[in-house]
């Protein structure tokens, strides 16, 4: 359900947690001054449902928050600089309590400045965007553009429509197509931008065949390594055949339905015992191994161990369990981390890889350590490619979206 037609008005009025956001936004030169104006005509709230998931900063979970129930706490959120979940598991979630994965959200808006600034918009440009959701990021861009040069694809008919009606109501009547924006949308083509507001695992070839040369593609990538991403500003090239750039920064996102890591069934890996496998030791701890959340570090074992999940069991009494499941064979590896002790390793299967693992910190450490701002991806005919530095200095391990 969508936010009462009623809020369309309340929603502009100015409150102090929104004033607050917009300053706290200035400040860090999230909110650059191109896109204050549209900030504070198109407020986040206008696009969020009655019923709505914001994270919790105090518990770490999402939390369910009606504007019918408790409306200063509902607009107290809408007006965070926190995600917003406002669909669970495609649409068949029911309640308030969270459903088990969330599908379709409000990303933070300091994560949607940053990349508006990515995509470095001028006037007369025609943008697509891929991944509608709430219909917000669509409505900051015709606010600055105009509606007519911004198409918007959304793949949930539902999230569609609802996103259609917030627009609507704001006087900013976007073209919303409903299909899959991983084929962009060519008959409104060329675009002198894209942008997705999906995690991509590949950065689809007909975004580069639907831009104009010069134009930018920004988007979320990763690998399937973990659920971070990274989002890439990629430049088309003169000859329209390619497009190139470096990472501009750490986020993640929900993933594409049809790019979601595949299912890894523990049984269908592990036959027996973990004690089946090849036992080892190494010095490699819990910490050097884990990083942090949204660190480099994960994003560069992703690049550098390919078709490779990691699932991270709970801390236990000193110890955590971390397991490696190959995606294009049925590969294993358990690290078993333990305080003040080596680390056991098991490892099975055609590839070794803990190994790989093992291999990636140590040409990272190498490299000193690089920042995800350093490497790069280049799509063209022959694929997508990661690489440090400059095109041309591949990442090994052979990485490739």
């Amino acid at each position: 359900m969508t936010a009462p037609a009623h809020d369309a008005h309340h929603a502009r009025q100015e409150r102090p947690s929104r004033t607050a956001l917009g300053r706290a936004l200035l400040s860090a030169g999230v909110l650059t001054p191109d896109w204050a104006s549209a900030f504070a005509a198109v407020p986040r709230s206008g696009f969020l449902p009655d019923l709505i998931w914001p994270w919790d900063m105090e518990t770490g979970q999402s939390i369910p928050v009606s504007h019918t129930d408790a409306p200063e706490a509902w607009y107290g959120y809408a007006d965070a600089d926190v995600p917003v979940v406002t669909q669970w598991d495609d649409g068949r979630h029911t309640g308030t309590e969270p459903g088990n994965v969330s599908t379709s959200s409000a990303s933070m808006p300091s994560v949607v400045f940053g990349m508006l600034a990515d995509l470095d918009v001028k006037p007369g440009h025609r943008v697509l965007e891929v991944g509608t959701g709430t219909g917000w990021n669509a409505a900051l861009l015709a606010h600055r553009l105009g509606a007519e040069n911004v198409v918007s694809v959304e793949l949930d008919p539902t999230v569609a429509a609802q996103a259609r009606t917030a627009l609507d109501r704001f006087g900013l009547p976007v073209h919303v197509v409903t299909g899959d924006g991983l084929q962009g949308c060519r008959e409104r083509a060329p675009y002198d931008r894209i942008i997705a507001t999906c995690g991509l695992r590949s950065i689809p070839r007909a975004w580069v065949e639907q831009s104009r040369p010069g134009g930018v593609v920004v988007a979320p990538w990763g690998t399937h390594y973990s659920n971070g991403d990274a989002v890439a500003r990629l430049v088309v090239a003169d000859d329209g055949e390619s497009a190139s750039g470096l990472f501009t920064g750490s986020v993640e996102f929900m993933k594409a339905r049809t790019q979601r890591r595949p299912l890894v069934p523990h049984a269908e890996y592990v036959t027996g015992s973990v004690a089946d496998g090849d036992a080892s030791s190494s010095t490699v701890t819990e910490e050097h191994f884990l990083g942090g959340r949204f660190s480099s570090q994960d994003f560069v074992l992703g690049l550098c161990v390919p078709d490779c999940a990691r699932v991270m069991a709970e801390r236990d009494e000193g110890t955590r369990a971390v397991w490696l499941y190959g995606l294009t064979d049925r590969s294993w590896a358990c690290a078993q981390f333990r305080d003040h002790a080596a680390t056991r390793v098991w490892q099975s299967g055609p590839r070794r890889l803990w190994d790989e693992v093992h291999a990636g910190l140590a040409w990272w450490t190498v490299q000193g350590r690089p920042t995800v701002e350093r490497f790069g991806l280049t799509v063209d005919t022959a694929g997508a490619h990661v690489w440090l530095g400059e095109p041309g200095n591949p990442v090994p391990g052979g990485a490739a979206a």
